[in-house]
């Protein structure tokens, strides 16, 4: 039967087993208890800081204990019970909390700010919403794959007003992926009331907007909960598609424990204390008969006795150990890469050209990889790279996005994270500002952070000459070489794109791959037809001279060539074609050869990658030095749109002036 006393929460049990119902107590019990315990330790001043999900239990083990073991779960910090559900032992917890070698980032970082991949669990980041789109690209492998397995992602009511909800949820619709979307609208963020948030009267109702179904369910109930998510996963397995569930709850203590809850009108804090969830389960289960009272108390102590000796254990716990070469060293997946030689016949080609044939080829090598920009697909993108490529790989692989950029990103690491490799293409590589957080914070920091590998190569046409403006010129590379965790390629011909290309697919970490606008049709030479690759970490000197060296990459290479044949100066070129890593050993050696040493760029000189080459050769090889280190670069202002003015701007005639002053100092 159902409840049969007046409770606050409304219990059906529908055809639940009796186990099952015990299940759902036990596992909601758990993350309560463990919470009390870590709110007595962060009183003691044993822990420094905690986020409390208490009277939101049943959110989180519901949807857990709904879903298939081997379905991924996105959580956030007040879903202590995904991590408890999914059975992860209670002293690994604790050494994550603590910051010990036994958690999960060896200290790296914070509290659920984790992944575990052999439980299926993604932590979030701090920035809010990002995990949403991660859980699109789990969906996007699972319907790809065929495996009737759907992902699932929280977020709170404040995460909804964030861009990357949009993103998300508008992204599965178009794509209609098997995502479940939980909202635990708790009534704050921090201390801002949904009064103050949104305006709609349920943020259910924007399901509407998406073309998704979505439903309104009690957070607090835990049959409701459970049975609703079994259902809806149940269906989409079978026929994907997302869904939103919002699930009405309250936070009872503050955002974390230093925030209180002064802003908390005393009368509401009653009402939902009314609702808790488990004393009102524990009352229902007496009533039915599947507990005594007796038994409940039997279960506490037990759990109770459980969790004591699972902290005094962490406790004891040795201190972090590390070292300096292993912090270094894992910022990014060990990789030896083997560079397969050119063979076979060789046919002129363009730099567009080579990195089409390139694509084609990585496509044909990795039957996993999948390819996704804006018009990429039937069009051809808007330089005609991926012409005629649809046809022949389908359009599951070769997918036209929505102009969202952030959410495409997250797709191509929830991909990664189910073993699938991608490519994203940015329409310009200024638009890569739209999804910058998805790399930085997100790609770039999970290998340091928990030890995944993100297998997606970004490509980013770049640079100026153009005449293109401020908006589709740009020089973005020095903001990604700043982040560790990311490979920044940057190849000037169309041999070196080809073999960069095809190498990018294979190294395991995320790759940043410049393409210059402007070298796309303007530069054609021999490249072979057939599958080769060149090592990433290598810089090429496409001259030799005596005179001076010039460090250069891209569209620099161009230029450094055309200026000193004009001038006939005899001078090394070193294009660096890796930006990161560097290939220091290269520069080093030009270095010594020449004892002067021009270093040249289209980027800004503020911040550019010649201050970090200057700095380097400055540090290290400063003995070897005729002269000081010169830096070309463009002008300290944004890029312009009138052509005399772009002229000015770069650098391309102020290199001569400057190596005339390089060979007289």
């Amino acid at each position: 039967m159902d409840t049969i006393i007046n409770l606050p929460i409304k219990y059906k049990k529908g055809k639940l087993s009796v186990e099952t119902l015990k299940k759902l107590y036990v596992s909601m019990l758990k993350p309560r208890l463990i919470e009390e315990k870590m709110l007595s330790l962060l009183r003691q001043g044993k822990i420094s800081k905690w986020f409390s999900g208490i009277g939101q239990e049943a959110i989180a083990v519901g949807c857990t204990l709904a879903l298939d073991e081997d379905e991924m779960i996105f959580p956030m910090h007040r879903n202590l019970g995904v991590f408890t559900a999914r059975e992860i032992p209670l002293t690994r917890l604790m050494s994550q909390w603590q910051g010990k070698s036994n958690g999960f980032t060896n200290g790296r970082d914070r509290s659920f700010h984790f992944g575990t991949l052999a439980y299926n669990i993604v932590g979030m980041i701090s920035h809010l919403g990002a995990q949403l789109s991660l859980a699109d690209g789990v969906g996007l492998a699972h319907k790809l794959g065929g495996e009737q397995k759907v992902s699932l992602a929280f977020t709170g009511e404040g995460g909804t007003s964030e861009g990357e909800f949009h993103e998300a949820l508008n992204m599965a619709a178009v794509w209609q992926l098997p995502v479940i979307f939980v909202i635990e609208n708790n009534g704050y963020g921090l201390s801002t009331p949904t009064s103050e948030q949104y305006r709609a009267k349920n943020l259910a109702d924007r399901g509407i907007g998406y073309g998704m179904k979505s439903k309104i369910i009690d957070g607090n109930n835990i049959l409701e909960v459970y049975s609703t998510i079994k259902k809806i996963a149940e269906n989409i397995r079978k026929n994907p598609e997302p869904y939103l569930i919002e699930c009405k709850t309250f936070r009872r203590r503050g955002h974390e424990e230093a925030s209180g809850v002064k802003y908390v009108p005393a009368s509401l804090m009653k009402e939902w204390e009314k609702k808790d969830p488990i004393d009102n389960y524990e009352t229902y289960l007496v009533e039915e008969g599947v507990y005594k009272s007796s038994e409940i108390k039997d279960i506490r102590k037990k759990l109770k006795s459980e969790i004591g000796k699972d902290v005094k254990l962490a406790f004891t716990e040795a201190p972090l150990s590390f070292t300096q070469k292993q912090e270094i060293a894992d910022v990014y997946t060990p990789y030896d890469q083997i560079v397969t030689a050119p063979s076979g016949e060789s046919t002129s080609m363009r730099l567009i050209d080579a990195i089409s044939n390139g694509l084609d080829l990585a496509m044909e090598k990795h039957d996993d990889l999948v390819l996704m920009g804006q018009d990429i697909a039937e069009y051809g993108g808007v330089f005609k790279i991926t012409d005629g490529f649809w046809e022949k790989y389908g359009l599951d692989r070769v997918r036209n996005t929505p102009i969202c950029e952030s959410a495409v990103l997250g797709i191509a690491m929830g991909l990664a994270l189910k073993g699938k490799k991608s490519m994203v293409e940015m329409q310009f590589s200024d638009f890569v500002t739209c999804g910058f957080n998805q790399i930085v914070n997100n790609i770039a920091k999970v290998r340091y952070r928990w030890g995944a590998s993100i297998n997606t190569v970004i490509r980013m046409p770049t640079g100026g000459g153009m005449g293109a403006g401020p908006f589709h010129s740009q020089s973005t590379e020095a903001w990604f070489t700043h982040t560790p965790g990311l490979r920044v390629v940057y190849p000037s011909s169309p041999y070196d794109a080809k073999g960069l290309l095809l190498a990018s697919f294979e190294d395991p970490n995320p790759v940043m791959f410049f393409e210059h606008k402007a070298l796309y049709r303007s530069i054609e030479e021999k490249v072979p037809n057939g599958y080769y690759t060149l090592p990433i970490g290598k810089a090429n000197l496409v001259k030799e001279g005596t005179k001076c060296s010039i460090i250069t990459y891209g569209q620099g290479v161009i230029w450094a060539k055309t200026i000193t044949d004009e001038l006939e100066i005899s001078c090394d070129i070193l294009d660096l074609r890796s930006l990161a890593p560097l290939d220091y050993e290269a520069i080093r050696t030009t270095t010594q050869k020449t004892n002067r040493v021009l270093v040249l760029h289209e980027d800004i000189e503020f911040g550019g990658l010649g201050g970090e080459i200057s700095a380097y050769i400055n540090e290290h090889v400063f003995e070897a030095l005729d002269a000081p280190v010169i830096r070309v670069s463009s002008l300290n202002t944004p890029i312009p749109f009138a052509q005399e003015l772009e002229n000015v701007f770069l650098p391309k005639e102020r290199l001569k002036t400057s190596l005339e002053r390089l060979l007289n100092y």
